[in-house]
């Protein structure tokens, strides 16, 4: 499947509430795997828009909804750091502590720069 189809693509709680879209896939350079999405809610004509970062492996498609359905909490969702800087920013985060914090954060053991 292209990346484009997934960009863009509704995400779900487990009640079927739309919570946020697809932005981006975050693929592991030597596999080639999908490892993390970031997912985008909130926000007005781009305005206070927040990223979060969720592993790949967390959404499953719903073919009744058209979008992903997350099986992890709104609110883990919403406490989740981001791969990206502040708020609507897009810029990747500059240092290996991050990437750490957002793999902490999730329990998922490094396989390799993102």
């Amino acid at each position: 499947m292209e990346s484009d189809r997934v960009e863009g693509t509704a995400v779900f709680n487990q009640q079927g509430k739309q919570i946020g879209t697809i932005k981006r896939l975050l693929i592991e350079k030597v596999s080639g795997r999908v490892l993390y999405v970031d997912v985008t809610f909130g926000g007005f004509l781009g305005l206070r828009v927040h990223h979060r970062t969720i592993p790949w492996d967390k959404l499953s498609y719903a073919k009744d909804l058209e979008g992903y359905r997350i099986e992890i909490t709104e609110e883990q969702v919403r406490d989740a750091p981001s791969f990206y800087g502040g708020e609507g920013d897009d810029l990747v985060w500059p240092d290996r502590k991050r990437q750490k914090e957002l793999r902490d954060y999730w329990h998922d053991d490094p396989r390799g720069p993102i």
